[in-house]
Parts: C-alpha cells; structure tokens; sequence
C-alpha cells in the first residue's frame, strides 16, 4: 500500500501483465493521481472474471500493455478529482466492465451508456482491481448498499448485473416460464434474480446431482440434460417465455430455441467462440427471437447491488490473495471453480 512519508512514496502493489499470454505478475506502482472527473479508489476486493482473458491473451482490438486487469471492482474513495460532486472520500462503490462513457454519441444521447462509441473497459482500456489503488471516471461508478460484503459484491459487478439486466429487460413478467441455462458463475445468480424476480424459474444442466442446489437456489423445476432434452422438457412445460444462456456452448444454447414458447426469447449473456446453429422454422413458427444482452452501466450496478441485498442473492465465490492473482486466474480458468473467484485486496 501506497503511503507518503515526507518526500518519500512508498509505492503500491498490483498484479500486471505485461506480455500477451503471461499471467499478471506483483509489481509496485505508484499511486495513480485522478484526472478531472475521477475518483481514486483504495481497492477492497475485485473479482476474477472469464473476460480476463481478453487481457492475458492480448484479444481484445488495441490493447496496450502493460494493464492491470479485473472489472468486478469494490472500494472506497480515497480521493477526489477536480469537479467531482455528488461523491465524497469515505463512499464506497462500484466500478464494473463499463469504464465511463462520453455522453456525447449517438448512444449515450439515447441512454444506452453501456454502448458507447469511446467508452473504456475497465481492466481493458484503463486499469483495473487487480491493485491496491485505481483511479475511475465518476460516469463508472455504482453505490453500494452499507453493510454489504465487499467479496459477496464484487461479482455482482459483472455476472450479477449481466444476469439482472438481462432478465429485467427481457419483457417477462412475473408468473412467466424463464429458464436458467447453466448453473456455473453466472448460472447460479441468474436462477437466484429469476426467482426473485418473481419468474416461474426453470433451471437447466447436466447432472442429477444438481438439482437439490437447483431448487436450494429457488429454481421450481430442474431439467438434467444428461438424461432429457431440455427442448422437450420446455416444451411439454408450455414452452418458455425467456431462456437466459449462461453457460458458453454454442451447440447447447443452439438446441434450446425449440423449448421457446409462442413470442419466447433466447437471451445469450454467455458467450461461446463457435457461431450459433439456429434453424429458422424454430423461430418463425413460434415468432420467436434471439438476442444477446452487454451487463449493464454504473446505474444498472446500482440497481443490482441493492436488488441483492435486499433480496439476499449471494454469489458463492473461492476467495485468493492480491498476490496470488495468476492463480486464481487460472483456476477460474480451469472451469474448477466453485462458482465465482475473487480477490479480498484489502485483507
């Protein structure tokens, strides 16, 4: 940690990668100094998300090392930058994949902040929570509710918001049919949203093994797609007025358009390399749709954060030292992980 003794800096520690395809190593920095419109924050914990990996393996257009990556950021602000208001060092916040926007384009004109033409990413185009410190535009930032666990939270930052707004944008209502593709990192807080959210919540995987969890999570019905197909199960159900596809395996996300109701949607947040295989007559004789949905801005991570709180949807995460940020990188990788990953910087 970053502490001024006189005229002497003793600098931070964040985890960085500096070549494509190496794991992000300890180094010290200094601390970070907030331009006009930002805040610094004095990181608590960050979370280790699949996407990471648009970092360690160089994929994402014009990245430039070194970058200190993670986007499922909690902290306190430690200081403001010039013209900040409405915040104020003590708050504690949110700082997720969106990494502030312009306000200006064409999309931020129609509020559709998360698309916007020159935002940032955090943990992309700016550094991440994988350090003691960082610095965020004001435009990023969440609140958070007081009390809330800064590990439970820091996953809501992406797989909750992502799996949040998703269902709360997707035009079901409660009482509705919405099923619960996977039941991994995302998976598992989409059953619990989807419950919550008032949905008649399917919940979809491979595994008998799975459904006491399924139904602990609150899923009303549990399909094993070891043993049925999933498709057919939806179907005899009535259909599903929403599929939420969570787990990123195209020809298993493919073969669930036909469990789709009349007017059903497949909303794909879990996103596979390999190009979808839909047939058009699954979709046009049940004027279905499919879409794919992007997480969501610093208002929507508001909106997620205190929706969990208030309805107690945790993420169950396996928790790693700053230091040991390759590692768990990797275990998050291996698919071992149970469910999320995260990184408690403040212990």
């Amino acid at each position: 940690m970053a502490l001024r003794r006189g005229a002497i800096v003793v600098p931070m520690r964040a985890m960085t990668i500096h070549a494509p395809k190496e794991l992000p190593r300890l180094e010290e920095r200094p601390l970070p100094e907030p331009a006009a419109g930002e805040v610094r924050l004095k990181v608590a914990a960050c979370g280790v998300c699949h996407s990471d990996m648009l970092a360690v393996e160089a994929l994402w257009p014009g990245l430039v090392l070194p970058r200190v990556p993670g986007h499922e950021v909690i902290g306190t602000i430690e200081m403001l930058g010039a013209g900040v208001t409405g915040y104020a060092v003590g708050d504690v916040v949110g700082v997720g994949w969106h990494g502030g926007h312009d306000g200006t384009c064409p999309s931020c004109l129609r509020g559709r902040f998360v698309h916007c033409e020159s935002g940032n990413i955090t943990g992309l185009t700016r550094d991440g929570g994988y350090q003691e410190f960082m610095t965020a535009p004001l435009s990023s930032l969440a609140r958070v509710p007081a009390g809330m666990d800064p590990v439970e939270a820091a996953p809501l930052l992406c797989a909750g918001v992502t799996t949040f707004n998703a269902l709360r944008n997707s035009g079901a209502r409660p009482g509705d049919r919405v099923a619960i593709q996977g039941l991994g990192g995302l998976g598992h807080l989409g059953v619990q949203f989807a419950e919550a959210l008032g949905f008649h919540t399917v919940a979809i995987s491979s595994g008998p093994d799975k459904a006491q969890f399924a139904a602990e999570l609150g899923a009303h019905a549990y399909i094993d797609t070891s043993s049925q197909d999933a498709a057919e199960r939806l179907s005899d159900m009535g259909g599903a007025d929403v599929i939420l596809a969570t787990a990123p395996h195209a020809e298993a996300i493919s073969s669930l358009v036909p469990g789709l109701g009349i007017d059903g949607t497949l909303i794909v947040v879990g996103a596979p390399f390999e190009p979808l295989n839909i047939g058009a007559i699954d979709l046009i004789s049940r004027s279905a749709g499919v879409r794919g949905w992007s997480s969501g801005d610093g208002n929507d991570s508001t909106d997620t954060l205190a929706f969990a709180q208030r309805f107690g949807v945790r993420s169950l995460n396996e928790v790693f030292a700053l230091e040991d940020a390759g590692k768990a990188y990797e275990r998050m990788m291996s698919g071992k992980a149970r469910f999320r990953v995260v990184l408690d910087v403040g212990r």
